[in-house]
This record gives C-alpha cells, structure tokens and sequence, in this order.
C-alpha cells in the first residue's frame, strides 16, 4: 500500500519515523463539466486513486519536499518562499503561501513525502489532490484550525496564482469533501452542497485513459473561461441583472445571438445547457433512474466536443464506440478536456468484457494501448491511522 512505501521512503530519506500520514483523492465528475467557474452545479466524487503524505515538523525553518513518484526533491525555508524551476514543487510551495497569506502561522519547517496512484493527465485531478493534501497535512501537523472550505479555497488559489490555472472549486471541494458511495451536488455560485447516494452494485464506474496527456497549464482553458466572460460582458448589456452564466436560460443567450460571436454563443450555449443537465441528472439519482443519468452524460460529451470543443478525436472515438455496446448506460470525456479520461456507466457483470473490446477497437485505431481503471467512490482527504513503528 502507498501509505507503507511512503512511510519506509520517509524513513530511508530522513532517518525517522513520519508523525503524520494523509491521504487525498482523486476526483470523478459523474456530470457538469466546466461549470464551476461559471457558478453553475458540478456533480463530483471522490475515488480510490489518491495521492499519500508522509510528514513530520522539523525544528528549524527547513522545508524538505520529497516527490516519490519522481524520485526528486527540493528544499527551501520558510524565510523565502518563492516559486520553484521545479514545477511539481509549486503545487506544495503555493498552499504554503497561500495558508500564510490566511494570516496562518508556521513557524518550524517539516520532512515531507508524497506520491500515490492517481494517474497523470487522465482527468482525475492529480494537482487538486496534491494541493488538498498538502493543505489538510500542513492544518493537523501545526493545528492551525482551517476548516474544510477554507482549505478548498487555499488550494484553489495555489493553483491560481502557482501553478497558471485559473481553475474552478470543484476539485479541491470533491477531495476535501467526498463521501463514500455518494456524489456531492455542489453550487459553485454559494458553496453549499448536497450529498445524493450512488449505490449501484449492478453498475461499475470505468475509466479509459485515451493516453492523451494535456496540460491545463496551457492557453486553452483559460481561453475557454475568458469567452464565457466575454459572453457575459455582452449579455449584461441587455440583461443587468446577469452576474454569470448560472443566471442565464436559453430565451436570453437566444436573444443575444446576434451580438455574441458564433464561437461565444457556443461556449455559452454549452454551459448553459450544462448547468440544467446536472438538476435533471440529480433528479435522476433520486429515482434510481440511472438510464436517463446515462443519458445526459452522452449529452453532455456532445456538447463538449462540438459547442465547447475541448475533446479530442481519441476522446470522440471512445465514446462513439460505447454506444454500440449493451452493457453501457452512458459515457462522456471528463475533465478540462483535450486528453485523458472518457467515464462510463457499465453493468458490472461486463466490465471485463467491455474493458476488452474498448482496448482492442482503440489499439487497432491509434496504435496506442488503452488503460482502465475501475473506481469506486470514497471518502475524502482523512488522516491514516497506522502504527508506523510495526509497518516494517
């Protein structure tokens, strides 16, 4: 287990036994993709792909990171803390920044080990899971007594200003706050959020990893936010009252067509749509209707990929093939897009099946060979309680 290799890598690394071991999520987004930061709904959980912590405080202003999965470190002091050459050290280095710039105080540096198994690039927000990790180790380590939503907000303004991604809430909201076998509605406008159940044994959640790796770090995201705020400037000419696009129906953007520029509209057109499809799907749930659930999700791809256009042709071509087959209820890209992860809905008896004929459609197409991941829904960022000193 990663907590027992972190804990032996901590010992090798730093001659003593951890004080703390942390484990953070990945996330899923079952439905409501890129209307975070539109203040729309998002639907996410948190999963068993999840990145460890092992730390321990130091008595000096020393701060020792060590990134297992990479085999590399860095160090620096609380004195000085700036951005790092390393980029995988500025994901830790900005919620420290960030907990400082809370009026928090740190005043002893710490040994720290992290690594884990959510895969890179595949959607599952790797960055989130670091980042409320680290927020959620640094908060018991130093007691500093942040709440779960404070350090949601830490994370996500790490990632701001650290890592260049002007990224919603909703990743770091899901890591911190997953509960096993449910899916948290949350309003990215107010904060507040609902757990619905999602307890199908007779369905598996699988994950095909197109291979496509994509750096949000890039222009495209940030593009894509930047349009719908241009939308929204245009819309607030006719409509005042419109504070974002969780404010807008289909009547108004209809309306504003003709002021919006084709690429606009769609943007917005998407996310307003979006938006709805997530109470419906919630509505779904509360019927145990995972059929019109499924639905929406190969709605939402489509609108992903011809409105909003951040898949990809591998992504398209994953979820096309998934229609022909029985045993899929529904499938859609996850994520920022341009890459990663297509999230299906499959009766469980055929998971093997599935994961088969998926792998060899795709290796006779791209050349490429396909991953999978089956997940299941668990809690979110919690302390593990290990007696260290019998691991090994």
């Amino acid at each position: 287990m990663m907590n027992a290799i972190l804990t032996k890598k901590f010992k090798e690394h730093f001659d003593a036994t951890p004080s703390l071991l942390v484990r953070a999520p990945g996330r899923i987004n079952l439905i409501g993709e890129h209307t975070d930061y539109n203040n729309g709904f998002v639907l996410p959980a948190a999963i068993d792909k999840a990145i460890y912590f092992a730390i321990s405080a130091r008595d000096d202003k020393r701060c020792i990171l060590f990134a297992n999965d990479l085999d590399d470190s860095y160090e620096f002091s609380l004195d000085n803390i700036h951005k790092s050459e390393k980029s995988w050290a500025n994901f830790l280095i900005g919620v420290l920044a960030e907990i400082f710039d809370q009026g928090k105080e740190i005043n002893t540096g710490f040994n720290l080990v992290f690594g884990g198994d959510v895969p890179l690039g595949a959607g599952l927000s790797s960055s989130a899971a670091v980042e409320s990790g680290m927020g959620f180790a640094l908060n018991n380590l130093f007691e500093l007594g942040l709440s779960k939503l404070e350090l949601a907000l830490i994370a996500q303004q790490a990632e701001h200003k650290y890592a260049g991604v002007k990224c919603g809430i909703m990743d770091m909201f899901a890591s911190i706050h997953g509960k096993a076998n449910s899916v948290i509605k949350l309003d990215c406008q107010d904060l507040s959020f609902e757990y619905f159940p999602f307890d199908f044994p007779e369905y598996s959640l699988v994950l095909c990893n197109t291979g496509v790796k994509h750096n949000l770090g890039d222009s495209e995201y940030n593009q894509r936010r930047g349009e719908c705020e241009e939308g929204i400037r245009i819309i607030q000419l006719a409509f005042p009252q419109v504070e974002s696009l969780r404010d807008v129906s289909m009547p108004m953007l209809r309306s504003q067509a003709d002021k919006l520029s084709p690429i606009v509209y769609r943007r917005c057109k998407y996310v307003v749509e979006e938006i709805e499809r997530v109470s419906v799907a919630c509505k779904a749930l509360e019927n145990r209707d995972l059929t019109t659930f499924g639905k929406k999700m190969y709605e939402t791809h489509e609108g992903l990929s011809t409105d909003y256009e951040v898949s990809c042709t591998e992504l398209d071509f994953l979820v096309e093939h998934s229609i022909n087959l029985d045993s899929v209820i529904g499938a859609r890209m996850m994520g920022g897009g341009f890459g990663g992860c297509t999230i299906n809905l499959v009766k469980a008896e055929a998971v093997e099946e599935f994961i088969e004929k998926m792998s060899l459609a795709y290796k006779n197409t791209f050349e490429i060979e396909m991953l999978s991941y089956v997940v299941k829904i668990t809690n979110g960022v919690e302390e593990i309680q290990e007696i260290y000193e019998t691991i090994f």
